[in-house]
């Protein structure tokens, strides 16, 4: 049995769960607002604070790597996990500034529909997040990131399929185009993500 004469640095693990808590408060927004569609202008700045936040908290992660002795998990993987966690909020940010710059006048199903996805899945990566020190409990929440963004593939291929059957404005094309491929970046980042947990359980067993 290997003993740990220097004890790791677990202020990275409050870092984490923080990101988690920040890019979920992120996502909870995004939904608020493509649900309620209104006070455009006071929910997107609410998203880009919290995008401000996330990139304080991926900042600190970096600083922590510089100065401590030993880290809790391998540095890639902090280094990795912090980026794709932090793309996430970026994502996020992204689909709701693109709704306003494209002057989306009103979500359609699948719009509404990827959110909430979205949402869902930075629920479970926050959760994933707070249980990460004791490597327990994890498998429930990846696997659900990844049934998530199944879901998330399929109706985005049907979105745009039926935007260029049923819409006639290239425009509207366009921009609508735009907006669900940012939503599936944003969704795409949340499973890579996981799938940097998922190498971080690996190297424990």
């Amino acid at each position: 049995m290997a003993f740990r004469l220097i004890p790791r640095d677990a202020r990275f693990l409050d870092l984490f769960v923080a990101s988690g808590d920040n890019l979920a408060a992120a996502a909870a927004r995004l939904k608020d607002l493509v649900d309620d569609f209104d006070r455009l202008g006071e929910r997107i700045a609410e998203i880009q604070e919290l995008e401000k936040k996330g990139d304080e908290i991926d900042r600190q992660i970096g600083q922590r790597l510089e100065e401590s002795f030993v880290a809790p998990f391998d540095r890639e993987d902090i280094h990795q996990l912090s980026s794709r966690l932090d793309d996430v909020v970026d994502g996020i940010q992204a689909v709701g500034e693109s709704m306003v710059i494209y002057d989306v006048r009103q979500p359609t199903d699948e719009c509404r529909g990827l959110t909430a996805i979205l949402a869902e899945e930075a629920s479970e990566l926050a959760a994933a997040l707070v249980k990460l020190e004791r490597m327990k409990g994890l498998n429930e929440h990846l696997e659900r990131i990844h049934d998530l963004e199944h879901r998330a593939d399929g109706l985005s291929r049907a979105a745009i399929g039926r935007l260029f059957r049923e819409r006639q404005d290239a425009l509207e094309v366009i921009k609508w185009r735009e907006v669900y491929m940012e939503l599936e970046n944003a969704i795409d980042a949340g499973e890579d993500a996981a799938e940097v947990i998922e190498g971080m359980v690996h190297k424990r067993v």
